[in-house]
């Protein structure tokens, strides 16, 4: 029996985070792919289009005209898929079958009036307006009594359901708090009641003590990928001072975590030489007024591109009815993406 070795042997490696596993089989990277490829089209767009319904001055849908805006510009969402309205109620049967009226709001946030634009494309500076009006939403919305979450996030690409190529992302606030940030709320508690510090902060530190997965770092701020990493160039930024929310942000912070986002963002864009199609999103702690000492703020980047431009990562059969799975190591896809920060 050889020695164990991860870059060869399948292995199931833990996220501390949400308390699940991913499997790894590095081995089948080297397979031939004869699956589905995507269309890669064109990333040419005017710096306005007159049918786009995000461009300044443009008529959105329900017949309300933009503003003429010339950096940041947010809306509520005129399809939102939560509403401020929605009355409190239940429907149950039994013990098996329970549904419950969920109250939230849904924004839409143009990051630049330029249709042409993403955020790697994007100045630092005007990124900064983007992380400031995060910040303001997230606190003002966390103070209304009915919303205990915040989620802030982004789909880029229409490969990830992005609707509209102007570079915009989104906001839902509602009453509860949602599958994911609750895993993590849970998980980050447990470890910072036994070891009264962060579990992110001594991941980070492991990070950088080892220094395979790092993708790009500043005075503030870490984007690497994470050991238990599922999508194949996912990443996830942390903050080097643990704090709860993007609220605690200093000035400086927001500087850092403004440069950070477009340094990783524009490495995406060189993987394939194409504008990087992701889903990304802050997790941060929920706004229910409870001290969540544990939580340590982060984002989390998943891009589905896997062999190319034109190859997309399916989660399906397996990953679908066991766990996820992942071929490229996280160490391998952290080497190619550090490589390409300039």
């Amino acid at each position: 029996m050889s020695t164990f070795d991860l870059t060869e042997h399948p292995h199931r490696r833990y996220n501390p985070l949400t308390g699940e596993w991913v499997l790894v089989s590095p081995h089948r990277s080297k397979r031939p792919w004869q699956g589905q490829q995507e269309v890669v089209s064109g990333d040419e767009r005017p710096a306005y289009d007159p049918t786009c319904y995000l461009c300044p001055g443009n008529e959105r849908a329900n017949g309300e005209q933009n503003p003429d805006y010339a950096s940041t510009f947010v809306f509520d969402n005129d399809f939102g898929a939560l509403q401020p309205s929605t009355p409190a109620g239940s429907f149950t049967k039994g013990s098996l079958i329970r549904a419950e009226s969920e109250r939230g709001i849904c924004k839409v946030i143009c990051f630049s009036p330029r249709h042409d634009l993403t955020l790697p494309d994007m100045d630092v500076a005007d990124i900064r307006k983007v992380v400031d009006l995060w910040q303001r939403e997230y606190e003002e919305l966390g103070k209304l009594d009915f919303i205990r979450y915040v989620q802030i996030f982004e789909n880029k690409g229409a490969v990830m359901g992005c609707s509209n190529p102007h570079p915009h992302g989104q906001i839902w606030a509602q009453s509860t708090v949602p599958v994911e940030p609750a895993k993590e709320t849970h998980q980050q508690a447990q470890y910072f009641e036994t070891h009264q510090r962060s579990l992110l902060q001594d991941y980070l530190a492991l990070e950088l003590e080892e220094r395979t997965r790092i993708v790009a770092e500043n005075a503030h701020f870490v984007a690497l990928v994470p050991f238990w990493a599922v999508w194949p160039f996912e990443t996830i930024i942390i903050s080097k001072r643990h704090f709860q929310h993007i609220g605690q942000m200093s000035e400086d912070e927001k500087d850092a975590f403004s440069s950070i986002l477009k340094v990783l963002t524009a490495a995406y864009d060189r993987v394939f030489q194409v504008s990087f199609p992701y889903s990304s999103g802050i997790h941060q702690s929920p706004t229910d007024g409870q001290e969540y000492p544990g939580w340590h703020f982060h984002m989390h980047f998943y891009p589905p591109l896997l062999r190319s431009a034109s190859v997309k990562k399916f989660m399906v059969g397996y990953e679908m009815l066991g766990n996820p799975q992942r071929d490229i190591t996280p160490e391998a896809a952290a080497g190619l993406l550090s490589n390409l920060v300039r």
